[in-house]
């Protein structure tokens, strides 16, 4: 592998992180509030990193298929609404905001599950090592420069869910 990071392993990274930050909220015993915080940012810095950089990338590979790619993009603002309605529940543990959370495990799993079979296999198989290497160096800048911009505050998420 070329200088830097597959995308689709940066990817499936940020995926699990993701999933062990569902696993803290869900814990009566973790910091849920903090692995809120966390799961915000990362969920937005990684869909918005993933729609600027990655995909529009992806589609230009004839054997990549877009309108998974389009799927992806309509997966992103249904995880988005979700979030939004789980930021806007103040008591945190409560019967809401366990429900709220729920919707969006459901939502981001469902999403995590499709791209992994569809769009990351087709860019393994079909984007060469070096293009993956500078999507994941791409990826991870805008990543981070969502992340320094506090993309998972509640009304940032709000603007995003109306764009």
């Amino acid at each position: 592998m070329p200088r830097g990071q597959d995308v689709v392993a940066v990817l499936l990274k940020d995926h699990r992180t993701m999933e062990d930050l569902f696993r803290q909220m869900r814990s009566v015993e973790a910091d849920r509030a903090g692995a809120l915080k966390a799961l915000a940012a990362l969920l937005v810095a990684h869909g918005q990193a993933e729609e600027s950089e990655v995909y529009p990338a992806l589609k230009r590979f004839k054997k990549v298929d877009n309108d998974e790619v389009d799927q992806g993009v309509a997966e992103h603002a249904q995880g988005n609404e979700a979030l939004l309605a789980l930021l806007a529940v103040t008591e945190i543990g409560s019967q809401t905001w366990g429900e709220k959370l729920e919707r969006l495990v459901e939502a981001v799993s469902r999403h995590v599950d499709e791209e992994e079979r569809t769009i990351l296999n087709g860019a393994r198989q079909n984007v060469p090592d070096a293009r993956r290497a500078e999507l994941g160096q791409a990826f991870i800048r805008q990543r981070e420069k969502y992340l320094a911009e506090d993309c998972g505050n509640i009304d940032h998420v709000r603007r995003v869910v109306r764009h």
